[in-house]
């Protein structure tokens, strides 16, 4: 899905130092069951497993047109793998409606990569075919996934034909020089098939998934969409665009005919239907929950909202967490702090290109990639929360875990807590405080957070 929004970028400040101590009531504990985030079995040699670092999304709304834009991401592949980040999503990579200037989300011609003359261009807005696999080559061999935008609820550019079994025209007869997909009223709904099953996205023409041809060729044939993405072009995974257009065996059905990691964008705040969608996809899910819970929170002045019902906290390996994207950009004071959130947490988090490459600290960013590869594993405990606290307890997984402290108040706070380590001196692995307290024997310990900010204690 696509909003053009207005966005900035706010740098958290930073404030003198100063002590003031918050009251040591009793801890409250929530448990989350500890799960691992899956990782793909097909995946091509010598690449990081999806999962075990952070996502990149490398493109936001309106990217500079002029077919540059592959060879931008290009240039930073290395940079962001050496960052900790394990795969890139990229835009819908073949040619649109609207040529040139699309962002990909209006697809006319599925098998045009910046290759055929139409549309008003030959290359899309982001460059060509060649640069594309260009961008893949130098992604793998920086041992980066590449994750591809799939648009395939509606399309967009065909001519207008007549419809007999709605008695109406529909811009439904598609004829794109790439020579594929060839695409008619019956591959669209209303179709002689499935009379009352109708659909039609933003004006454009709903394709119709229960057609056994557009099944195959959109992912069963061997020279399938989804499989000449893969084989061809080069791509690992699949971002689905706008799942709520189409059932969820659909995206099920692609991922096991294809392999590769696989996410949708089921854009709904209560976390039990995303669970419930990604359940029935057999794939992950953007934790659209977190995303409003966090606004609520950072927002709204309120971190209890912390304390509420995301996907990640019900199924973590199928949780994709954010904090910002192509659509959606609400969060704005405390960006960072939402960032310290998904990176210290479970589920598979995404960090928005925009927010790396421009409007946030990059070296902060990188500590908590370094410190969400290399701390955050095992279940959760949220240890404390109050309007502008919040403390949680990473269990471990084959590392020591961490204890995280998130502040929104505009003053320093400390509070005594329950760690997972006896007599260990322990260190805020952020440098935001210079204390190197040691743990009592009953593994208790006093920490401390700046001023709308955020600290992460683990052994030293």
């Amino acid at each position: 899905m696509k909003t053009l929004l207005n966005t900035c970028g706010l740098l958290l400040a930073t404030a003198p130092f100063f002590m003031s101590c918050s009251s040591e009531d009793p801890v409250e504990q929530i448990a989350t069951k500890e799960r691992q985030v899956k990782t793909v079995s097909d995946q091509r040699p010598g690449l990081k497993p999806i999962g075990s670092g952070v996502m990149m999304q490398a493109f936001y709304w309106d990217v500079p047109a002029g077919g540059t834009w592959w060879n931008t991401v290009r240039s930073k592949v290395q940079d962001w793998s050496n960052a900790g980040i394990d795969a890139i999503w990229l835009p819908p990579a073949t040619k649109a409606q609207n040529g040139a200037l699309s962002m990909g989300y209006d697809p006319f011609d599925y098998f045009d990569f910046g290759k055929y003359d139409q549309m008003g261009s030959v290359e899309t807005r982001f460059g060509s075919e060649s640069e594309l696999k260009n961008l893949i080559s130098a992604a793998h061999g920086s041992k980066l996934s590449v994750i591809a935008d799939i648009v395939i609820n509606h399309n967009s550019g065909g001519q207008s034909e007549f419809n007999p079994v709605s008695g109406k025209n529909y811009w439904t007869k598609f004829q794109p020089k790439s020579g594929r997909f060839i695409r008619t009223f019956e591959d669209f709904h209303p179709n002689s098939n499935y009379q009352s099953d109708t659909g039609v996205f933003g004006g454009f023409p709903d394709l119709s998934h229960k057609q056994v041809r557009v099944q195959n060729e959109l992912w069963k044939n061997p020279e399938s969409v989804a499989k000449y993405y893969k084989n061809v072009i080069g791509f690992d995974g699949w971002r689905f665009d706008y799942v709520k257009g189409f059932e969820p065996w659909v995206v099920k059905d692609w991922k096991n005919e294809v392999g590769g990691f696989t996410v949708g964008e089921y854009w709904d705040g209560n976390a039990g239907t995303l669970d419930w969608w990604s359940g029935q996809a057999e794939a992950s899910a953007f934790d659209f929950a977190c995303y409003y819970r966090m606004r609520d929170a950072f927002d709204g002045n309120n971190l209890n909202k912390l304390k509420d019902d995301m996907l990640w906290k019900r199924n973590a390996s199928r949780a994709v967490t954010f904090v910002t994207n192509h659509d959606t950009n609400e969060i704005y004071h405390g960006k960072m702090l939402a960032y310290a959130y998904i990176l210290t947490h479970e589920g598979y988090p995404t960090i928005f290109y925009r927010d790396y490459e421009e409007w946030l600290n990059k070296e902060r960013l990188n500590n908590l990639i370094w410190i969400h590869n290399n701390l955050a594993g095992g279940s959760t405990n949220i240890l404390y929360t109050d309007n502008d606290e919040y403390i949680a307890k990473r269990n471990g997984h084959n590392n020591a875990g961490l204890i995280v402290y998130i502040n929104n108040a505009n003053h320093w706070q400390e509070r005594w807590v329950e760690t997972n380590w006896s007599n260990t001196r322990i260190k805020d692995f952020t440098g935001h405080s210079g204390w190197e307290p040691v743990t009592q024997g009953g593994k208790w310990v006093k920490i401390q957070v700046p001023p709308k900010s955020y600290s992460v204690w683990a052994p030293k």
